[in-house]
């Protein structure tokens, strides 16, 4: 025995293969929504846990930066101190040295003037040789 159903007219064989086919895309349009929704969460949530790790990073080399910054300045500071101490420590043994020893430190200064004027006299005279 045969069961055979009854034929729909082709309209409406056409009319419910076109219901089939939208209820099909629009399954297929939730689908993609739905996988498309869980992907940007997911990188929501890798965005969260990375902003979350990093700032800390931050805050800990900025704070290392500001240490190094304290640190070099008081380095710098206490050079200029230790250079400042000993300019005036010289000046005093100049002082000291030309009071005890006057004709030798006029000498000594008229020695160093005359040095310095040749060593001038000899870089000008190189300089306008190269120039030429």
């Amino acid at each position: 025995m045969s069961l055979n159903k009854p034929q729909l007219p082709a309209e409406d064989q056409v009319g419910a293969a076109a219901d089939r086919a939208a209820e099909a895309a629009d399954a297929a349009v939730n689908t993609s929504r739905r996988v498309a929704n869980d992907a940007l969460d997911h990188v929501e949530s890798a965005i969260h846990t990375a902003r979350a790790n990093v700032q800390p990073a931050i805050a800990r080399i900025a704070s290392q930066a500001e240490s190094l910054a304290r640190k070099s300045l008081d380095a710098v500071k206490d050079g200029a101190y230790n250079v400042r101490d000993r300019a005036n420590n010289l000046g005093d043994v100049t002082v000291r040295y030309v009071k005890e020893e006057p004709v030798k430190a006029v000498l000594i200064a008229a020695a160093t003037g005359a040095a310095l004027m040749a060593l001038l006299s000899l870089v000008n005279s190189a300089r306008r040789n190269s120039d030429r």
